[in-house]
């Protein structure tokens, strides 16, 4: 068996050097090589690492002065969140990534849109300024309300960046130089992470953004990006010219078809994309009526107070 780092070898040699059927091609791709190769070595996996520990610190740091922090909030953003993660790109799905445009479809649903909802829904702004020292909360907020966080947290400037960036990625050269410099395409996985925070965050994330719209201005956000998708990933399953432009076919892989994996790519694009975008406009749905419970439950103590206070001016009188 093949390990991941000879198979990245593989991958990352130069296309016209590999034979087809050889020794020199990676593996066919199954189930198995994705949970049982494994790579640690990339600055995904520090980083991971180093999300995870901050964030356990500071709910422990909250527990020891006798403060709660939610479960759920601590499993979104290590399960799904930093898991998720991990799994695309450090597992055998991270092996195959410039093999198959079908895992890295795979990769980018997962690194755009669904680990940053759950890192969102992990409220780790917020843990942070529950737990820092003073003079760095007020750093944290100082960047949280700056002009820059203001502009790129804006709903629209969110929503266009997430809709044009795979544009201009897939249909473009950019693309076949992420998967012929290993460093461009590591890259790449940092700005679909990037790119799914800044778009998810102010519609999702719990954590306090300044200018973040209400919610009927939100739900009508995901709304808009459902047919994104669509026609992403219609346009990949049509397409008459290969993504990557000759690196698949010069890859001469026997148990793959380029042109077959491509459409699966596209379908992968198309079907996980609005699962995704109809999944999260119920969820702004539900935080939406949860919102107006509580604002209902607030006005009716506010009036409950407003009368016990006349009643007692009443019975002083």
């Amino acid at each position: 068996m093949l390990h991941v780092d000879q198979i990245r070898a593989v991958t990352s040699a130069v296309p016209a050097t590999l034979a087809a059927g050889g020794d020199g091609a990676p593996p066919p791709f199954t189930v198995a090589r994705v949970l049982t190769e494994t790579r640690l070595d990339s600055w995904l996996t520090l980083g991971i690492v180093l999300a995870a520990g901050l964030y356990l610190y500071g709910v422990h740091r909250l527990r020891l002065r006798g403060d709660r922090w939610p479960v759920i909030r601590t499993v979104s953003f290590l399960g799904p969140g930093l898991g998720g993660i991990a799994l695309v790109t450090l597992t055998g799905l991270g092996a195959y990534d410039t093999a198959l445009l079908s895992v890295h479809m795979v990769q980018h649903m997962v690194l755009s849109m669904i680990a940053p909802i759950f890192l969102a829904l992990g409220a780790p702004v917020t843990l942070a300024l529950r737990t820092l020292p003073v003079r760095p909360r007020k750093r944290l907020l100082a960047i949280v309300h700056s002009k820059v966080i203001r502009i790129y947290s804006f709903p629209l400037v969110a929503f266009a960046i997430f809709v044009v960036n795979p544009f201009a990625l897939y249909f473009t050269d950019l693309y076949e130089f992420t998967l012929r410099h290993e460093w461009a395409h590591e890259l790449v996985h940092a700005h679909f992470i990037a790119t799914g925070c800044v778009f998810f965050w102010p519609l999702l994330g719990l954590d306090p953004l300044p200018g973040r719209w209400p919610y009927p201005g939100r739900a009508l956000l995901m709304l808009l990006s459902v047919p994104f998708h669509t026609v992403l990933g219609l346009t990949i399953m049509q397409s008459t010219t290969l993504f990557g432009g000759d690196w698949y076919p010069s890859l001469n892989l026997s148990w793959s078809d380029p042109w077959n994996d491509q459409v699966v790519a596209g379908g992968i694009l198309w079907a996980g994309g609005e699962f995704v975008s109809v999944t999260m406009l119920a969820v702004l749905v539900v935080q939406w009526v949860k919102q107006s419970e509580r604002e209902a439950r607030r006005l009716d103590r506010e009036l409950d107070r407003q009368e016990a206070r006349e009643r007692a001016a009443e019975a002083s009188a």
